[in-house]
């Protein structure tokens, strides 16, 4: 949950972007904040909003056509499991039940300790790994629910 200070949190990266760039510094400033603060709070949003003159849902259509914006808090490791056509049919339902299980997700995207966000994506282009999963921007492929588990537990330590 987003709190006052974050607000005070972009102050900084506000003054990177002048009012008068408007929408072409939309963008920018949206991947910015992501960045430093791991998501969207509303409260950052309102300043945008403000310090750009933008209207505050044309702010809210931005990130909602974008799947890289998150307006809730994610975990330290982004988990994208692929259940494309070759990811599926290779079995990649089990693999994301384990992901599930031993995560504990039960219906949740990040795990209470903030360490794991899972995605569901169709296709992370690499059809020749299938069942694959990334982690961050490292690829794990030809998933087993053994390899799952010590995959996981790695990112643990």
């Amino acid at each position: 949950m987003s709190t006052p200070t974050a607000v005070a949190d972009i102050t900084h990266l506000l003054e990177r972007y002048a009012p008068e760039e408007g929408q072409g510094a939309l963008m920018g400033l949206l991947q910015d904040i992501q960045e430093d603060l791991g998501y969207l709070p509303v409260e950052a949003l309102e300043a945008v909003s403000k310090h750009l003159k933008i209207p505050l849902s044309h702010i809210y259509g931005v990130i909602s056509f974008y799947a890289q914006f998150s307006l809730t808090p994610r975990g330290k490791n982004i988990i994208k499991m692929c259940m494309g056509t070759a990811c599926h049919i290779r079995g990649g339902q089990m693999v994301l039940d384990e992901i599930r299980s031993y995560l504990g997700l039960n219906g949740k995207e990040t795990t209470d300790d903030n360490l794991f966000t899972l995605e569901v994506v169709r296709c992370l282009g690499t059809c020749f790994l299938a069942p694959v999963m990334m982690i961050g921007n490292k690829y794990y492929g030809k998933l087993t629910t053994a390899k799952v588990r010590k995959i996981l537990k790695s990112y643990q330590s």
